[in-house]
C-alpha cells in the first residue's frame, strides 16, 4: 500500500546519526527565540512575566534592547540550522546526481552518515583478489584505503608502462571501480576492452583515462581524480610511484624477471626481489597503516600481488609498529607458475620469510573443500588445486588461525566477498553493541548486496586474473 511505503520513509528520518535533525531542532529553537524577542517587544505583559527570570539582564539592559538581542540571536540559530540541514540534503543530492542513483533521499543520507562512522580497514594487495573483498568491505565502511601493488608488466597495463613509462594502471583501475558508488553502466563502461584497432585492441577504456589524466596531473592526482569520478567509497594508492620489476627465484633455482613472464612458470616460487630495491613507499601509505583499526594482506596472488607491497621499504615495519590487527586471507586455491603443491602453510610461510615473523595477528583459510566436478575439472584445467588448510601446521605459526567455508562456488579460485567481508569485520573490532539502527542498516546493504551478487554470478566459472 501506498500509505505504508511513505509511513516507512517518513518515520526513517528519526534515525539518530543522520546531522539533519539536530539542525532543524536549532533552527526551530531559532524560531522560537525569534518570536520571543518579537513578544516582548509588544508585549509589555509578557516582558514582565518573562522578566521575572531574567531580571538581572533586563534591569542592565533597555527592554527594546534586549528585545533586539533575543531577535538577532533567534535569526542567527535559524538561519544556521536551515543551513546545516541543507547542507546534509545537499550532499546526498549531488552524490546521487554524480552517480546516477536513484535511490531515495532518507537511504542516501543514512548510508553515508552510516559508512562515514565505520571503522578505518587498509587493505594491500592487487589485481582481482582485492577488488572482491573491496566490492563488500565498503558496504560496512568509507574509511578503506586499498593499498596496490605496481609491478604489473603484462597486458594492457604492460604496454602502456613500457611504451610511455607510467605505473600499470589496470590493478589500481580494479580496485578504483570495486569501491565505485555508481551504476552498472559506469562500471562496465571503465572496463570495456577495445577489439579493435592496432593500438587500441586489447586495452581498457579505464586504463587510457587513468594514462590521459596522467599526463595531465601526474599519476597520483589522477588516481584521486579518477576516483572522484566514480565516487569512490574509500581511497586507493600505490604503494610506490617508483617503477619496479619483479625478479623470481624458484625451486629449481631458475631466475626469471617480469610478473607477466612468472604466470607461465612451472613454479613453485621461492624468492623474490623488486628491481630495483630501493624505492620510496608512498607517504599517504605509511600514514593510513599508521591510523587503521584494521589491516588485511589479501587475497591475490601471494607473490605477485601481496608479497612486493612488503618488500617496499618502510612498509612491513610500519605494518609491524601499528596498533591494529593483521589479517592474512590465504588463496583458496593455487596459482601455476606460482604456488602449484602449497598448502596455507606453505603460503604464510613464504610470506613471513619475506617480511617479518611478527607481521601477522590472523590466518584466514577456507574450509570448504567440496566442489562439483565441473570446478574439478576448471581447477586442473588450469593446474590449480584447493589449498589444503594444513591447521597442525598453521598453529605453530604464533598467530591465532581464523577457519570458515569462504570458497566461491560459481567462481571456484575465489573468495565468497560477502562472507570474508562479514567475518573481516566480525573479528576486526571488539564486540560492540550494535543500536537498531545499524542493524537496519546492515540489512539494507546486504539486500543490496545479494542483488549485484547474483548479477556477477551469471557469469561461467572462471580464475582470477590481473588487472591488465
Amino acid at each position: 500500500m501506498w500509505w505504508k511505503r511513505v509511513a516507512g520513509s517518513t518515520w526513517r528520518w528519526l534515525y539518530p546519526g543522520l546531522r539533519i535533525k539536530r539542525w532543524l531542532l536549532l533552527a526551530a529553537i531559532g524560531f522560537g527565540v525569534l518570536l520571543l524577542g518579537f513578544a516582548l517587544l509588544l508585549g509589555p505583559k509578557l516582558a514582565f512575566a518573562f522578566g521575572r527570570l531574567m531580571r538581572p539582564l533586563l534591569q542592565a539592559l533597555p527592554g527594546s534592547v534586549y528585545s533586539g538581542l533575543l531577535m538577532i540571536l533567534g535569526l542567527v540559530l535559524l538561519i544556521l540550522g536551515l543551513h546545516q540541514a541543507v547542507v546534509s540534503i545537499r550532499e546526498a543530492l549531488l552524490h546521487n546526481r554524480l552517480t546516477g542513483n536513484n535511490k531515495p533521499l532518507i537511504e542516501l543520507i543514512f548510508t553515508r552518515r552510516y559508512l562515514e562512522n565505520g571503522p578505518r580497514v587498509v587493505t594491500i594487495g592487487g589485481g582481482t583478489g582485492l577488488s572482491v573483498l573491496l566490492r563488500d568491505l565498503k558496504l560496512y565502511t568509507s574509511n578503506l584505503t586499498a593499498v596496490v601493488t605496481v609491478t604489473d608488466d603484462g597486458g594492457s597495463s604492460g604496454r602502456l608502462r613500457g611504451e610511455l613509462g607510467i605505473l600499470p594502471p589496470g590493478d589500481i583501475r580494479s580496485c578504483l571501480l570495486a569501491l565505485a558508488d555508481t551504476e552498472p553502466v559506469m562500471e562496465k563502461l571503465f572496463d570495456h576492452r577495445f577489439t579493435a584497432g592496432s593500438g587500441l585492441a586489447g586495452h581498457s577504456f579505464g586504463n587510457l583515462l587513468i594514462v590521459a589524466m596522467a599526463e595531465m596531473f601526474g599519476f597520483q592526482e589522477a588516481v584521486r581524480l579518477f576516483g572522484r569520478v566514480l565516487a569512490i567509497r574509500g581511497r586507493v594508492y600505490p604503494v610506490t610511484l617508483d617503477l619496479v620489476q619483479l625478479e623470481a627465484v624458484d625451486v629449481q633455482g631458475n631466475l626469471t624477471r617480469g610478473q607477466s613472464i612468472l604466470y607461465h612458470q612451472e613454479g613453485p616460487l621461492k624468492r623474490i626481489s623488486l628491481v630495483p630495491d630501493r624505492v620510496k613507499p608512498l607517504p599517504e601509505v605509511l600514514e593510513a597503516i599508521d591510523r587503521a583499526n584494521v589491516i588485511v594482506l589479501g587475497p591475490g596472488s601471494l607473490f605477485t600481488s601481496i608479497i612486493p607491497n612488503l618488500l617496499v621499504p618502510g612498509i612491513v615495519e610500519a605494518i609491524v609498529k601499528a596498533r591494529a590487527p593483521v589479517f592474512y586471507i590465504c588463496n583458496v586455491a593455487t596459482q601455476q607458475g606460482e604456488t602449484t603443491g602449497f598448502s596455507a602453510a606453505d603460503h604464510v610461510q613464504a610470506l613471513l620469510e619475506h617480511s617479518s615473523p611478527d607481521l601477522l595477528d590472523y590466518i584466514v583459510v577456507n574450509s570448504d573443500l567440496t566442489i562439483s566436478k565441473e570446478g574439478l575439472a576448471f581447477l586442473k584445467h588450469h593446474g590449480s588445486a584447493l589449498v589444503q588448510p594444513s591447521y597442525q601446521d598453521l598453529r605453530k605459526m604464533n598467530s591465532r588461525v581464523i577457519s570458515a567455508p569462504l570458497l566461491d562456488h560459481k567462481q571456484v579460485t575465489r573468495h565468497d566477498g560477502r562472507r570474508l567481508a562479514r567475518l573481516i569485520m566480525d573479528h576486526a573490532l571488539p564486540p560492540r553493541r550494535r543500536s537498531w539502527t545499524g542493524r537496519w542498516e546492515e540489512r539494507l546493504q546486504h539486500r543490496r548486496a545479494g542483488r549485484q551478487a547474483e548479477a556477477r554470478q551469471k557469469a561461467p566459472i572462471s580464475a582470477s586474473g590481473g588487472g591488465g
